[in-house]
């Protein structure tokens, strides 16, 4: 088969032939039909940290059909159309009998959508609406780990919103705090280019970063956020979001920041503001997330702003590199 693959730090991806995959006697083999080109598959392309090993294909934002069973796998048939959940674990472990494989102390993100065929195990895998296509399947990740950071917010009914950032997750998030009740929810970014997208998932107002930009989040919110959502993950934006947030608020950190940062400490102390973390997500939240598709009518549909074939697919990563007016890419494998 075609893939995608990894040789080295700071190089792109190649396309080239690898075996095809063979299931496990728990697993399925999967014709990949879509897979998202995700923020961290960047990360781990460039920074040691992530130990990515030269031969590796990367992409866990993935849907695709069943094509092949292992001896037992259950649950699934040849020819059923899936989303496939990229956290692996045992399955037998209390977090993973619990729906929680990110705990599980053998836990590992399952890659393998940049390319013709991928495994998963049965216990990964939701089967998809015949009303739900297979781009959006591929939307289900996202969502899930933005809804998860909704859900470990705090939110309550009428509460004021701050997302910064306006990539897939940060518009993810905002789509989720609408409904879950917030009552304004602005989005901020370095560009405005994702203005329009931020309002189809929900957004009430959207500030492009610059002068006087707490003043401007304040007046698009009516006053201080309660919740701030950090979706941009580099050095600095926890500072200025402890700016932003009220006394007493949270800020949530969902952006991948995989260099060292630092505030000023007073600075959360004197608003004895809440700090929550925020990772992946769980097996109901990724149910939820697929619910919420609604057959491809539902507004996270139009984060899909492209869709490359596998060949054009490593130039398209490399593009991703710089601000561009894409949100979410998909590879059709």
């Amino acid at each position: 088969m075609k893939a995608a693959v990894f040789h080295a730090l700071n190089r792109p991806l190649v396309v080239e032939e690898v075996d095809d995959p063979s299931p496990a006697s728990d697993e399925l083999v999967i014709r990949v039909g879509r897979c998202g080109i995700c923020g961290s598959d960047l990360h781990m392309t460039q920074e040691p940290l992530f130990g990515i090993q030269p031969g590796a294909v990367l992409g866990h934002e993935f849907s695709g059909e069943v094509v092949e069973l292992g001896s037992r796998s259950k649950g699934y048939r040849i020819g059923d159309r899936v989303a496939v959940a990229p956290l692996r674990g045992c399955g037998g472990c209390p977090s993973c009998l619990a729906g929680e494989p990110s705990w599980c102390e053998r836990m590992m993100l399952q890659g393998g959508g940049y390319a013709e065929f991928a495994t998963a195990t049965d216990r990964q895998c939701l089967k998809l609406p015949e009303s739900t296509s297979l781009a959006d399947g591929a939307l289900v990740e996202p969502l899930a780990v933005a809804l998860h950071g909704v859900g470990l917010s705090g939110l309550a009914a009428g509460a004021r919103v701050l997302v910064m950032g306006a990539g897939p997750i940060g518009l993810g998030v905002a789509f989720w705090a609408r409904r879950r009740g917030a009552t304004k929810v602005v989005v901020s970014d370095l560009f405005d280019t994702q203005s329009e997208l931020a309002h189809t998932l929900g957004a009430t107002g959207f500030v492009k970063v610059g002068e006087e930009t707490a003043s401007r989040v304040h007046a698009a919110l009516g006053g201080a956020p309660d919740i701030v959502f950090e979706c941009v993950g580099r050095p600095g934006v926890l500072a200025e979001a402890l700016v932003h947030l009220r006394p007493r608020g949270t800020i949530v950190m969902l952006g991948l920041c995989t260099s060292p940062d630092s505030f000023v400490p007073f600075a959360a102390v004197q608003k004895e503001a809440k700090f929550v973390t925020s990772a992946f997500f769980n097996m109901r939240e990724y149910q939820v997330a697929l619910d919420a598709l609604d057959g491809g009518q539902a507004p996270p549909h139009a984060m899909v702003t492209e869709t490359v074939s596998l060949e054009a697919m490593p130039a398209a990563f490399e593009g991703l590199r710089k601000r561009t007016h894409q949100c979410k890419v998909m590879v059709r494998p």
